[in-house]
């Protein structure tokens, strides 16, 4: 059964010798195997200027490869080649239809029953950052959605295929305003998931839920932007890097060595991602290539020069859970996501990282 579409939404933008692409695809993860994939295919931008980011939405097939108990694995490798051809298609429509725009960039929480986090329903991060581009004659030419929540109301065990709430959101917001709308999730890890509780405290797994949330988030994501002021001729800055991790964790080494996609794994046991920081007018965005934890996004969007802060998660890549050292294997709620991370310090590694990259880059425009 399906229930939705899914999709691959591309954003290009340009401003003198600097062209970017921030892309937000229907899957779980997207690896940056599938990317270099998608980049082969895109000659117009640089593919260290196109990032792809994964909504994480737990009902869309395989994209790892994953192996079972007996090493076998179920991913459709011809599907996934469709897939990336697909999506560098979108990427090079997008930089071919492109055209003058300014931009609404506003930062604000979003109200009502949207997300939680399962571990302590308190702990995540409300705040929803939106950018828009809005052509000469005033209409929308895309809005962005960066926030931070597992698209996981369907879920993997009821055998649809969906995008979960992501699809009526794309939906409401394209009805409301037009063009394309993208969500690209932020620091979700260790549980920040959709707040479908029903009255009782069971889920509520149902389509119907998913509209109620995604159109909930998309009219939030519109009344944020909605008086932002515009800015014309915002400064466009991109900004790449490559680090590594410490490859650690016995399980996601075997997931990794037997997967079919042929993930680069050095002999050094690191594994090398790619961390992108853009400058768009007073916006600062920052990928990260896996499910951050909430205190890992706050302390850096603390750190921010901006208060227009995106932090773009599964973004390049998605290398399990990211988590602090001192939290890692700390208590027993953290076991999983511990097990599913990389090692004890990929979150220090990340954060460090991620802002010495803002430190040595220029700072977004300072105003409107």
């Amino acid at each position: 059964q399906q229930l939705g579409d899914l999709f691959a939404r591309a954003l290009v933008m340009e401003k003198g010798d600097t062209r970017v692409a921030i892309v937000g695809v229907d899957f779980l993860g997207w690896n940056a195997v599938l990317s270099a994939k998608v980049s082969a295919q895109v000659p117009g931008i640089p593919a260290e200027n196109i990032l792809i980011g994964a909504t994480h939405t737990h009902s869309a097939p395989d994209t790892y490869g994953f192996p079972d108990m007996r090493g076998q694995h179920h991913a459709d490798l011809d599907y996934l080649d469709w897939v990336c051809d697909m999506t560098a298609q979108a990427i090079n429509e997008a930089l071919e239809k492109s055209q003058p725009a300014s931009l609404k960039i506003a930062v604000d929480d979003a109200k009502g029953k949207i997300a939680y986090n399962y571990y302590a329903p308190q702990l995540y991060d409300p705040r929803c950052s939106v950018l828009q581009a809005i052509a000469k004659d005033g209409s929308t030419i895309a809005t962005l959605v960066n926030y931070a929540s597992h698209p996981e109301i369907i879920g993997p065990g009821q055998g649809i295929l969906s995008p979960d709430f992501c699809g009526p959101l794309y939906d409401r917001i394209e009805a409301a305003v037009g063009g394309v709308a993208i969500y690209m999730n932020g620091a979700q890890g260790g549980m920040v998931t959709a707040d479908c509780r029903g009255p009782e405290g069971k889920d509520i797994q149902t389509w119907e839920e998913c509209i109620r949330i995604g159109e909930l988030l998309a009219d939030e994501a519109l009344r944020i932007v909605a008086d932002a002021p515009l800015q014309q001729n915002p400064a466009l800055y991109c900004a790449a890097k490559t680090i590594r991790f410490p490859l650690e964790s016995p399980l996601l080494r075997t997931v990794l060595k037997r997967s079919p996609l042929e993930f680069d794994l050095p002999d050094d046991n690191h594994i090398p991602t790619r961390l992108n920081l853009i400058n768009a007018g007073t916006a600062q965005m920052i990928t990260i290539p896996g499910e951050a934890l909430p205190n890992i996004g706050y302390y850096i969007k603390r750190n921010m020069p901006t208060k227009h802060t995106f932090l773009l998660g599964l973004t390049n890549d998605a290398l399990g859970y990211i988590i602090a050292k001192v939290d890692f294997n700390s208590f027993k709620r953290y076991e999983y996501i511990s097990r599913t991370s990389l090692g004890e310090m990929t979150g220090e590694i990340l954060m460090e990282e991620a802002l010495a990259l803002s430190a040595a880059s220029p700072k977004p425009d300072p105003k409107p």
